[in-house]
């Protein structure tokens, strides 16, 4: 499977090595959730939550199935969703547009919905902000990926989910309307882009 150039391109630059010893074991339950799905020849649904579904959950799952597509590991499916809907911000966009991924708005309202395409041929992503449960989101046999210790702790049961993982990631949101903010947006998309990265790299087919 061929990304798109610029995506294949950034991924170039990303540093494995990078991740400490504490963090990939942090990283290890899903890459066993994947490998025995792998082996299994079943579907591998992982649903990637924080607390508003605005900035990381975004980015993991997006960032999860990129790399799923580029290690070409099969049936694959990423979903993402919060303890409350809000909006997809805008700057995640932004980021991973920068990154090489082609967004397109196809929706204008207050929770603005938005194509995400990685190649030319595969379904693009569809990237809008939802609750966990939302019926756009699988019911059952499923990874829940916690992405923020507040969701991972304010939600404490996730009905249908077969494993949950906290892979927890600083917020950008901390950052927005300072300097730094862009930088810190991609240093974050980046973080998770590697992450992601190791996590499928791993995976025996």
């Amino acid at each position: 499977m061929s990304l798109y150039k610029q995506i294949e391109e950034t991924i170039s630059t990303l540093k494995v090595e990078s991740i400490s010893q504490e963090r990939k074991l942090t990283l290890q339950p899903l890459i066993d959730f994947i490998q025995e799905k792998t082996i299994a020849n079943k579907l591998i649904n992982i649903n990637f939550i924080c607390t508003h579904n605005s900035r990381r959950s975004h980015l993991t799952q997006i960032w999860a199935k990129a790399m799923a597509e580029y290690f070409g590991v099969e049936k694959v499916n990423t979903y993402s969703g919060g303890t409350e809907a809000t909006a997809m911000f805008f700057k995640v966009a932004e980021t991973l547009e920068n990154q090489g991924f082609k967004i397109q708005e196809i929706a204008e309202v207050k929770n603005k919905i938005y194509t995400i395409k990685y190649d030319d041929n595969s379904q693009p992503i569809i990237g809008f902000s939802k609750k966990h449960d939302h019926e756009f989101n699988p019911k059952s046999e499923f990874a829940a990926i916690m992405t923020c210790s507040q969701a991972d702790e304010g939600c404490p049961f996730i009905f249908g989910a077969e494993k949950r993982i906290p892979i927890t990631y600083e917020d950008p949101k901390l950052f927005d309307g300072k300097e730094n903010q862009a930088e810190k947006y991609e240093e974050r998309s980046l973080q998770i882009a590697t992450e992601m990265l190791y996590v499928f790299s791993s995976i025996k087919k």
